[in-house]
């Protein structure tokens, strides 16, 4: 791989793109609103093609009004098809912004007779061709596109910082901010103006219908990873980074390993980021496919263990001091457990809490300790549940056994009280002491 300085201007236009979609994404992602974002990007084309009929050029600032302005009229036409047609706003969103897509297209493609523009670029992007067109800043010729990317991810910083209260509250609780006296229709027609300014902003690098991929997938991945909003926008915006680079160096390196030469950076950056996003989604430490899986698979062997010694000090409290242990077969059928009663006793043994005898398996002093105290839970618990809330029908054991595996003695502590310090729970059993 031959690496030169317009590849680095490549990463670095689409880094600033990405950046810039991926800060304002993040709220689009915890308003539910991640379709707006697709339809702004595509609505925006009619505002595009009128403000190249009009003025008869590419340059930006007529392109930013238009697509601005369009962007607004979105946004009002969605709420207002949602508000009064009784539509969900899915629907309200496909209604508009096909339509003014559509729209768009007809315009772009009879804008193309008079104007230097290319569709395909509209809808693709060029970023292979954004360090060929330079500005001149602080005496240093940079890209023109690395430029606009770059002020407009300032300008995105500048918003969030300013008004991240104001932005977390009426993410999660538009009335919550109302009340506050925070207008919450004012921030919504804030951020999806900007949304719209950033979209026009990163047409240049990836195009229309690759841009909803930097604006709203960086934001779900770190949604998958966090839940503290800083950490999302930061985690967000160095998903965005990352996929900009593996993008490019994708674009350059995989394609030769099929016979081929090069494919489309944009394209391959956008892929990337489904491409993290996937082993996100399944590996993410608390959202993740598989890391779920593992976590029910603990709190399964979990319980399984705490049966056990629960089972094995019910045991030890009926029978006579000389009962022989039990057999692990009646342990078994008591559970109705094989391979993970079988492994959870190997597990408890290396602990210290069980024994394994030539008859049997016996709880050790601490292992009598642990299995009193997932009694003491049980029994608490069917307490609180008849004497306090009046529960009392067959239910109340199947819910207690459910509570004692997340009970800890501090709450133990908690039902004793609220329940008088009962010595014995409704059938009559002794609770045991705390120790």
């Amino acid at each position: 791989m031959e690496w030169t300085f317009i590849d680095s201007w490549i990463v670095v236009a689409g880094a600033l793109s990405a950046a810039a979609c991926a800060l304002l994404g993040n709220y689009l992602v915890l308003r539910r609103m991640s379709m707006m974002g697709d339809a702004i990007s595509h609505a925006v084309l009619p505002g595009l093609a009128i403000a190249f009929l009009v003025t008869g050029s590419r340059d930006s600032l007529p392109m930013l009004v238009g697509a601005i302005l369009i962007g607004v009229i979105t946004t009002l036409m969605i709420q207002g098809i949602d508000r009064l047609s009784g539509l969900d706003r899915g629907a309200s969103m496909g209604v508009v912004f096909t339509t003014l897509f559509a729209v768009g297209l007809i315009l772009i493609r009879q804008a193309a007779d008079h104007v230097d523009l290319d569709p395909s670029c509209v809808l693709y992007g060029a970023i292979e061709l954004t360090p060929l067109d330079t500005t001149m800043l602080f005496g240093v010729e940079i890209p023109r596109a690395a430029v606009t990317s770059g002020m407009m991810l300032l300008l995105n910083l500048v918003f969030v910082v300013v008004f991240f209260k104001e932005l977390k509250i009426t993410a999660f609780d538009p009335a919550l901010a109302t009340t506050m006296g925070i207008n919450a229709n004012v921030m919504h027609y804030a951020l999806m103006t900007l949304v719209a300014a950033t979209t026009i902003a990163a047409f240049e690098s990836v195009g229309s219908i690759l841009v909803i991929a930097m604006l709203i997938v960086p934001g779900a991945a770190a949604h998958l990873i966090t839940d503290r909003l800083g950490r999302m926008l930061g985690i967000s915006v160095a998903f965005a980074v990352v996929s900009a680079v593996l993008g490019h160096i994708s674009a350059i390196t995989v394609p030769v390993w099929f016979g081929f030469q090069d494919t489309s950076t944009a394209g391959m950056m956008a892929l990337t980021t489904g491409v993290l996003f996937s082993m996100v989604f399944l590996f993410s430490p608390r959202y993740g496919v598989f890391s779920r899986a593992i976590n029910q698979l603990r709190l399964g062997l979990k319980i399984v263990s705490d049966d056990i010694l629960a089972f094995l000090y019910r045991y030890q409290e009926l029978a006579p001091a000389d009962a022989a242990p039990v057999p692990i077969t009646e342990v078994k059928n008591a559970l109705k457990g094989g391979g993970a009663v079988q492994l959870m006793v190997w597990n408890l043994k290396r602990k210290g809490f069980v024994q394994r005898l030539a008859k049997g398996l016996a709880l050790t002093p601490s292992g009598k300790n642990a299995g009193r105290g997932m009694i003491r839970s049980h029994r608490l618990w069917e307490t609180y549940l008849c004497d306090v809330m009046g529960y009392c029908d067959a239910d109340a054991h199947r819910h207690a056994h459910h509570f004692e595996h997340f009970t800890d003695p501090a709450l133990r502590h908690q039902l004793s009280e609220v329940t008088g310090h009962p010595a014995r729970d409704p059938h009559r059993r002794s609770i045991p002491g705390e120790q």
